[in-house]
């Protein structure tokens, strides 16, 4: 294997080994003591528990569109899930200029896109100019984050690519592992942004669009040819799978049932009441925690009663987040503790920040003259403490947290009303900052995902004006090469993030796959989405 080269040690330790990634749960399947070595063929069936957003995977966002655009899509790194160690996939080795400015990429020689055109430095190229230039941050705000200051990217030579910011841009490395930067084909890239969301998105992948529904299905299947995995898989060449079909089962006890009377082979969101019935059968469930922001909901510091930087504040020790733990979800998941989920690189625990203490929240409120009103809910100058959560079902057990959440809160004197809207409807809405305050969480294995959704230049969520102390550790932080100094820049903006109530965390999201005997090595990647290239099947 070729091992990437780079020209500063410093750097490269800064944009490589954050942290160590949390232990991925056991993927070999059930049986897999006594299934004897991988076997190739056969259809997995999976039960999506939300509908595909898009088949773009520059613009999927959501953990099951990924699950579905990460097959399709290669990427010019891979991280890994151990070790947070960034290993070749189409790029074979790099260097990195001594500011993290300009970074250069060999690609592996001999890739193919599905449509069979060559997969080369201008490849890169327009994929990256797509990004920023046609999909921008509306369409790709994930990718649109991690090009920030992008001036453009130059084919050297056929296998070359050199990719150029006009500020250092550290977190750049590990974003050329992620789905959101991964190569297309340029029959997909010249395309508008509505038009790549009909599953005829062409990638390099182990797998390629057979069908396409939206809100109700896709089919991937086998790429023939395909020898260009990433470092990261353990086996050469093809994927074991023929097809993987995807159907979006909403209701969670319907894909629990499904997966034990084996309609299904794997479903998404396994919660732990699902777990006896899919135990019963032979099945078990695969569990990671998820790197990046926890849930928790973002407010609008423009929007009513939110505008007070108190109520804010209130909030923060009011909720209850071992409650939401043990009473919705299980022993898989955890309480947030901050800013960031524990797994990822440059976390720090704020747990006594955030304690849950409904006295000191009353204290707060008290003293910033929001006072109880005749049904206990207080008000201020004729203003109710009232406002609304905005969600969507992309995980199964938002909606009892936050009907959990919303009785916590009351017994502070806050009302708060749940606004259930679709995926579709949530991203538009964040996208016009139309909102009292959002909930969602955002997966990324690495501690710039505070820029992505924190930042007054990023998606501002908060619909904020420039704070210094925490927009210039965000900045900061960008272009740190030393890791200590972007640690310490990181470690920063989330007690800066807190301390002016610009998020209130709940849970930590784990992944939770429902599998049945006949699945082995269905595998996350660092960024907790599923990778089924080793996955393969036994008695069919």
């Amino acid at each position: 294997m070729i091992r990437p080269r780079h020209r500063l040690a410093t750097l490269a330790a800064a944009v490589l080994a954050a942290a160590p990634l949390a232990a991925c749960g056991d993927t070999s399947g059930p049986s897999g003591a006594d299934a004897g070595p991988p076997r190739p063929g056969g259809t997995l069936r999976y039960g999506l528990s939300v509908a595909v957003s898009c088949s773009d995977p520059a613009q999927a966002t959501n953990n099951q569109s990924l699950y579905v655009t990460r097959q399709v899509v290669d990427s010019l790194t891979d991280q890994d899930p151990k070790t947070g160690e960034l290993k070749p996939w189409l790029a074979q080795s790099w260097e990195i200029g001594p500011e993290a400015k300009v970074f250069t990429f060999h690609l592996a020689d001999g890739v193919t896109f599905s449509d069979g055109t060559p997969l080369t430095a201008d490849s890169v190229r327009t994929s990256f100019d797509s990004i920023v230039k046609v999909l921008t941050g509306a369409k790709s705000p994930l990718g649109a984050s991690y090009l920030a200051n992008y001036v453009g990217t130059t084919a050297v030579d056929k296998l070359t690519a050199r990719v150029e910011f006009s500020k250092p841009n550290t977190q750049f490395l590990q974003a050329t592992s992620t789905t959101a930067l991964g190569i297309l084909a340029d029959a997909t890239t010249a395309k508008p942004a509505e038009q790549r969301c009909g599953g005829d998105n062409i990638g390099s992948g182990p797998f390629t669009y057979a069908n396409y529904r939206q809100d109700i299905s896709a089919t991937l299947a086998k790429r023939a040819g395909y020898h260009w995995g990433s470092a990261v898989f353990a086996h050469r060449g093809e994927a074991y799978l023929d097809r993987i079909e995807f159907t979006v089962v909403p209701e969670s006890g319907v894909r629990t049932g499904s997966l034990a009377s084996g309609q299904l082979d794997a479903v998404s969101d396994a919660l732990p009441q699902d777990a006896p019935q899919i135990e019963a059968t032979g099945g078990r469930v695969l569990t990671t925690a998820n790197p990046g922001v926890p849930f928790g909901f973002q407010p609008n510091v423009t929007r009513g009663p939110l505008r007070d930087p108190a109520v804010r504040q209130a909030l923060l020790p009011a909720v209850d987040r071992k409650q939401l733990v043990d009473t919705v979800l299980g022993p898989q998941f955890k309480p947030a503790t901050g800013a960031l989920a524990a797994a990822t690189p440059g976390y720090q625990d704020l747990s006594a920040v955030i304690a849950y203490d409904p006295a000191t929240s009353r204290a707060i409120l008290d003293k910033a003259g929001w006072v109880p009103g005749p049904d206990g809910i207080r008000v201020k100058n004729g203003e109710r403490l009232s406002f609304s959560v905005m969600f969507s079902q992309v995980f199964a057990g938002n909606q009892a947290i936050i009907e959990l959440l919303q009785q916590q809160v009351r017994q502070v004197g806050v009302e708060l009303k749940l606004d259930l809207v679709s995926f579709a409807e949530t991203s538009a809405r964040q996208n016009s900052k139309d909102y009292d305050a959002t909930y969602y969480n955002s997966t990324r294995a690495d501690g710039d995902i505070l820029r992505t959704q924190f930042s007054v230049d990023g998606r501002n969520l908060n619909v904020r004006e420039r704070i210094p102390q925490l927009d210039d550790a965000l900045d900061g932080q960008l272009s740190s090469v030393d890791q200590a100094a972007r640690n310490a820049q990181l470690r920063t903006a989330q007690q800066t993030i807190l301390d002016q109530g610009l998020w209130i965390p709940t849970v930590e999201l784990s992944q939770a796959i429902g599998v049945n005997a006949a699945v082995h090595d269905l595998k996350f990647e660092a960024s907790a989405r599923l990778q089924f290239f080793d996955t393969w099947l036994s008695g069919r």
